[in-house]
């Protein structure tokens, strides 16, 4: 895979870390506003980066990619997708991957039509924890009651408070505590049970954003309630009770660091399999696999199942 990443914040920063630990993705360039260029200049030095690009249009145009990883603010996934697809590239979206639903079918539809790949970035599907947990799943017997909580004090909320809005808090950039954190949550329902038949967002709003909220799904033989939170923290697990056992997630789903099973309040066995501890290594080896294959059957599965995320995503958001 030949990449030219769209962006250059804290995602981007924290992705190039295990580059070196993926020899078979060549960094072909990097491009963001000219406000971020010193920093890209010094990522470019340290990892390798063939080219910086402060246009994006020109980046598609010059750069010799054969996929773009779009990594900007949520609000603009929509447009950098559309014209990479455009210019003949894949396409690696972080998640979420659209503002709406209609965004996404738009992107999808292009995408199939060109036969090019896209495909959501979204951790905990790739993790080896969360393919051990669906072979563990039947062992609960039925499934009554699904908790999930991802609440992470957000280091920007202070000054949110004060009036001082990043894109994270911003309503205008899709910004928000149900699609910066609770979207994994998300993911990792609509994963192992699929599409619920209602959903219902609580959400506690500050200046026009959710910084926190409670969202219920609905699947009929069992609920489930996702917890998401940017202006309180608090140990992060999530719950799965099942009538023979229980499966407790120790820690945010985005990393899925470890699961235990229990029998009422026994436990049982403590699993951890994941084999990388950076959480978007799996995702990337998987990608540049999937690249490299053109396996469009796996983009299909993928796209299916975001498709259903996005569902999701409105239906709270309405």
């Amino acid at each position: 895979m030949k990449l030219l990443i769209a962006g250059s914040g804290k995602i981007v920063q924290d992705w190039l870390t295990i580059t070196p630990d993926l020899p078979q993705i060549e960094l072909s360039g990097i491009t963001a506003t000219k406000h971020s260029l010193e920093r890209m200049q010094e990522m470019a030095k340290k990892y390798g980066i063939k080219k910086v690009f402060t246009d994006y249009d020109q980046a598609l145009a010059e750069c010799d990619a054969d996929t773009v990883y779009v990594a900007v603010i949520n609000s603009l996934h929509y447009s950098f997708v559309k014209k990479a697809l455009e210019a003949g590239k894949n396409v690696i979206c972080e998640k979420p991957f659209t503002v709406s639903f209609d965004e996404f079918e738009e992107l999808k539809n292009l995408a199939l039509e060109k036969d090019l790949v896209l495909i959501e970035a979204i951790t905990n599907l790739y993790l080896p924890n969360y393919k051990l947990l669906q072979e563990k799943l039947p062992e609960l017997g039925k499934i009554r009651i699904v908790s999930m909580n991802y609440s992470q004090y957000s280091s920007r909320y202070d000054k949110f408070k004060e009036g001082i809005i990043a894109p994270v808090f911003d309503p205008k950039k899709a910004g928000g505590a149900l699609m910066d954190l609770n979207v994994y949550n998300i993911h990792l329902l609509v994963g192992l049970f699929g599409m619920p038949k209602k959903v219902q967002y609580l959400a506690n709003m500050q200046r026009g954003v959710d910084t926190s909220g409670i969202l219920l799904l609905d699947y009929g033989d069992f609920k489930a309630v996702s917890i998401a939170a940017k202006d309180v923290g608090a140990p992060v697990t999530s719950t799965i009770e099942g009538e023979n056992e229980s499966i407790v997630i120790d820690g945010p789903t985005n990393t899925f660091p470890a699961f235990d099973t229990y029998h009422n309040s026994e436990k049982l066995e403590h699993f951890n399999v994941n084999d990388h501890d950076h959480r978007m290594f799996d995702e990337f080896v998987e990608f540049d696999r999937i690249i490299k294959d053109h396996d469009m059957e796996k983009v299909k599965a993928a796209l299916k199942h975001s498709e259903q995320v996005m569902k999701v995503i409105d239906l709270a958001r309405k």
